[in-house]
């Protein structure tokens, strides 16, 4: 009789989980239960599954609202009545409408308006009026049994109790983003909104049993279910099964050809073999639709790189999905798709970020609004962002918030109201928050997405489902990831760059033929890696040195080995001195032999994680895929995730392996799994880094430009601009006649771009190129705001960053006469619009003396790093330490004074909880070289910010790679700026 739950998916109102609602219920042996969220049908899957489970009946509704305001609620007859609902409330989501205030004509919906705001219409069969408890126990209307109203038992339910109704207010308090004190009752539930007996309910309300007899009646009408077991994508690609399988295998051995010649009997049995168990699993038209996007893509020359576990596949390969060859790496087609594996599969394709959303804007019209949508993601509480949202329901000052952040248990915490945020704070974690978009997840369905959930529309301006990827597994669709990544936009742009620059054409697709250039495999023994795609930052360049990695398959091994639990847990560490002694170490039990020779006995893809838990512990391939797939955060099911935990040690146990054995097992597993790569992953970001390695090793000054022009570099980007000197180029500051909007290359000078200026305004960078293609060069200050009539602030930006040297006139020169040429009082002002310009009286000035340091100073204002000097140019001292980083391997185990300009730092916390930092500077010469600052020395001699230090350590060496561990530490002064006198 329960027609009004709300659980947490009515977002910072519910306070308990679909689950949870089921259970309470079924404790109070509650026959049928309706979900009824506020403006969303996010919780229904969860919902059905969570009633199948405890034997209730459950019903789909959604109670629609404008803000605070409840105008309706629509109870699903059936799912045609639970898709009406969808469509219905996603007509409103996309249009961004308020919602009307009375019910269309639904079909197969029944919909109950609150007594509080019935509407004054004749009511159509399946209308009604919700009768709550406290309208039961105030004086209702005489004669309501003969009017239209037609009333309804209409029990809502929000909370379990007194605690749940505290968490609520708190919720809406959030919600509203106003202290808990100035909540208005028609923001909140009523404090009665909880479950009550089947008996209670009968009782409150046995006066009244035409309101019971319509509730059950509503209830016994109405049923819900999906069909887990059947895939929700499109069925077919071409309108038939058959047709998509004989497509598919004539699109595969096409891309035989092309990829391994006509006569590869080892290639031709695994595509047949491929081909069978993509054809039994219905998947010909997954395929077929991943090959669509990506036919549709290069024909307008997009990139892309194709990744995950979909490499594995050779016909993936040979359709041009992927540009991993798994015959190669011996990459087993069962990790992507097999019988037993528990979840559906799915491709990852990159492109840029520039392109991605005119590939996903193919496929919403290729396959239509209605079958397409991308997916939704749940933002949660948590963490420190639930304190800071209590704090300010409290009206504590910000303040007093980080504090209650940073030291919870000083003494100055230990308050009513800090026990209460927190106490309600460990309530609420995990609880939904928002609803955003997957990272790129794209559904494409054979029936209406709205038969499975309603839309929203972001501002991307994509169609969103409102539930997640887990709900989207559950009930059985694949989704593809459709992502953007800025490596590849560094690649495609390069090559536009060298083509321009130098007239050469590169093919970036010659991955066979990187992989064997000698050139591009000793810079990555070198570690000389600078802007390349997923290998630059400072832990993978030292990683690269200390295997002196120069291959492929290395390099495959090390994209995974990098990953975060890897180095935690000491395998990183060990897989390099077995990867050098390959005959000096002892494997841990027969089967790490057997199934991990290729890596030395160490987990470094996640295939190996499957296979230790399929062969050293006995479980199923699906139970090890499940036991790795909820460690890396992909899996919901706690109780699912410890059965199989247990029947791991249980297993171990009866295999009689010693329990000191299990346990390391165990911890190498725990370690690789929730971070570790596929192998076919790893695979396709090495094919990505070999392309940039290839375009740094022929062309850097293009390939610098490209990485500084599409932001998505590991570091900041004067650190790129630093490589453009590093090879030889000219970095010249912005110029009106030489620049363009993005950063430049002719020959070997560089010319940063109007974008890297602060405060300069986009129109005006893109202004000043525009008039200057049009029209021709500027002649002089007055040619230039004659003709794109700037405001004086962004004038005097442009001056200051000597974007008018060419002028051969100073830059104080330049200020005064801008100031004459914009100022409205002035006889010599240039006045936009008039035909004729007077001619400009030169004034004679006196010199104007202009220093290079002011120049720098005004640099790092406008650019954020000088150009015309260095940093080290800047500082007070000439001192440039005792030695630089090409001597560092000279002078193993030594104490030395090293100067340097910070670039980056890395925080760890040690086993003791005590903060250590990983350092990376730059040299006089430009060189990156590395420190270690351990608790102790970090405690005495932090980091103070960005600039330039002098560091005094004693150099070490692990396995051939050199870095410093920091004794002392001090930051530089800088000279004084000048431009303050």
């Amino acid at each position: 009789m329960y027609l009004n739950v709300h659980s947490y998916y009515s977002l910072r109102y519910g306070t308990m989980s679909p689950e949870e609602l089921v259970r309470k219920a079924a404790e109070l042996k509650i026959p049928a239960l309706a979900l009824t969220d506020i403006n969303t049908s996010m919780g229904i899957p969860d919902f059905v599954k969570a009633c199948k489970k405890e034997g209730i009946h459950p019903v789909a509704g959604i109670e629609f609202r404008n803000g605070d305001h409840h105008l309706f609620t629509g109870i699903a007859k059936n799912n045609h009545g639970f898709r009406e609902l969808n469509e219905f409330l996603s007509e409103y989501n996309l249009s961004k409408t308020p919602l009307p205030c009375t019910a269309p004509e639904f079909e197969n919906v029944f919909v109950i308006y609150p007594f509080a705001n019935h509407p004054d219409k004749k009511y159509k069969s399946m209308e009604f009026t919700g009768i709550r408890l406290k309208e039961l126990r105030s004086t209702l209307p005489s004669g309501i049994w003969n009017t239209r109203l037609k009333p309804v038992l209409f029990q809502a339910v929000s909370f379990a109790g007194n605690d749940g109704y505290i968490l609520h207010k708190h919720l809406r308090a959030i919600d509203h983003n106003i202290l808990l004190s100035q909540l208005q009752p028609t923001q909140t539930a009523e404090k009665d909104e909880i479950f009550y007996s089947p008996a209670q309910l009968a009782d409150y309300y046995q006066a009244y049993p035409e309101m019971i007899r319509n509730a059950e009646k509503i209830i016994q009408n109405c049923s819900i279910r999906f069909d887990t077991k059947d895939y929700k994508n499109k069925k077919t690609f071409t309108g038939s099964a058959q047709d998509d399988r004989l497509l598919l295998e004539k699109l595969a051995m096409d891309g035989l050809s092309y990829r391994y010649g006509r006569d590869n009997k080892t290639a031709l049995k695994r595509i047949r073999h491929e081909l069978k168990i993509i054809d039994q699993m219905e998947f010909s038209s997954y395929f077929l639709i991943t090959w669509d996007i990506i036919r549709y893509s290069m024909s307008r020359g997009f990139y892309h790189v194709g990744r995950g576990s979909g490499a594995n596949s050779i016909v993936a390969y040979c359709l041009k999905i992927t540009d991993v060859d798994p015959i190669e790496l011996d990459l087993y087609f069962e990790r992507f798709i097999n019988p037993n594996r528990t979840s559906p599969p799915d491709f990852d394709i990159d492109y840029s970020w520039k392109e991605r959303d005119e590939v996903l804007d193919y496929i919403f019209k290729r396959y239509g609004r209605k079958h397409t949508a991308l997916l939704g993601a749940t933002s949660t509480f948590k963490g420190k962002s639930i304190i800071r949202e209590l704090g300010k329901v409290y009206g504590l000052p910000k303040a007093e918030i980080d504090n209650l952040i940073s030291h919870p248990e000083a003494e100055m915490n230990k308050n009513e109201i800090a026990s209460q945020i927190f106490k309600i704070g460990s309530q609420m974690t995990d609880f939904p928050n928002l609803r955003s978009i997957h990272a790129g997840g794209v559904l494409i369905s054979e029936e209406p997405i709205t038969c499975y959930t309603a839309l929203d529309m972001p501002p991307k301006g994509f169609q969103t489902t409102q539930w997640d990827m887990y709900v989207a597994e559950d009930i059985g669709f694949e989704k593809f990831d459709i992502l953007s990544q800025r490596g590849i936009g560094h690649i495609k742009e390069c090559a536009e760059i060298i083509e321009q620059n130098r007239g050469v054409s590169v093919d970036v697709h010659a991955i066979q033929d990187f992989k064997n250039d000698q050139k591009v495999k000793t810079l990555l023994k070198k570690g000389e890696t600078t802007g390349c795609f997923y290998i630059e930052s400072p832990a993978m360049r030292g990683l690269l040195q200390k295997l002196r990695c120069d291959n492929y398959t290395s390099l495959v091994a090390a994209s995974s080995i990098i990953r975060p639990g890897v180095a935690r847990s000491g395998m990183m560490r060990e897989y390099i001195h077995r990867y050098h002694h390959p005959n000096n170490f002892t494997y841990l039990h027969p089967v790490m032999k057997e199934q991990l020779k290729e890596t030395y006995g160490v987990m470094v893809y996640q295939e190996d994680v499957l296979k230790v838990c399929h062969h050293f512990a006995g479980l199923g391939l699906a139970e090890a895929d499940v036991l790795r797939r909820a460690m890396s955060g992909k899996h919901r099911s706690r109780e699912e995730f410890k059965r199989i935990v247990d029947k791991f040690f249980r297993n171990c146990a009866q295999k009689g392996y010693p329990e000191k054995l299990t346990k390391e097992v165990w911890r190498q597993i725990e370690s690789f799994a929730g971070y570790s790569f596929s192998k076919a992953h790893s695979a396709s970001y090495a094919v990505e880094s070999f392309q940039s390695l290839y375009l740094k090793t022929y062309f850097p000054l293009e390939f610098a430009v490209a990485v500084i022009n599409n932001f998505g570099g590991f570091y900041h980007s004067w650190v790129y601009v630093n490589e453009v000197r590093k090879y030889g180029g000219t970095v010249n500051l912005p110029c009106v006649n030489r620049s363009y909007y993005k950063t430049s290359i002719s020959g070997k000078n560089v010319y940063l771009g109007f974008i890297h200026i602060r405060s300069l305004e986009q129109q005006t960078g893109k202004q000043i190129v525009n008039e200057r293609m049009l029209n021709g060069p500027y002649s002089g200050l007055e040619d230039f705001v004659s003709r794109i009539h700037p405001g004086m602030e962004q004038l005097l930006i442009l001056i200051r960053i000597n974007a008018f040297r060419f002028t051969g006139t100073s830059k104080k020169e330049l200020l005064w006469k801008a100031h004459l040429l914009l100022n409205p009082v002035s006889k010599k002002a240039i006045r936009p619009g008039y035909l004729f310009q007077l001619p400009v009286k030169d004034y004679c000035l006196p010199p104007l003396i202009q220093s290079k340091t002011e120049d720098a100073f005004d640099e790092i204002e406008l650019l954020g790093f000088p150009v015309s000097l260095t940093w080290f140019n800047l500082l007070r001292t000439s001192y440039r330490g005792g030695i630089t980083a090409q001597d560092m391997h000279k002078l193993v185990n030594k104490k030395v004074k090293m100067v340097g300009q910070l670039v980056t730092i890395k925080y760890i916390k040690t086993k003791n909880r005590e903060w250590m930092n990983f350092g990376t500077f730059h040299d006089v010469e430009g060189n990156f070289f590395d420190t270690v600052h351990f608790p102790q020395s970090l405690k005495k001699y932090p980091f103070r910010g960005s600039g330039m230090y002098l560091i005094l350590g004693k150099l070490v060496e692990e396995f051939g790679f050199v870095s410093m561990e920091v004794e002392k530490m001090a930051k530089l002064p800088l000279v004084n700026d000048p431009r303050y006198g």
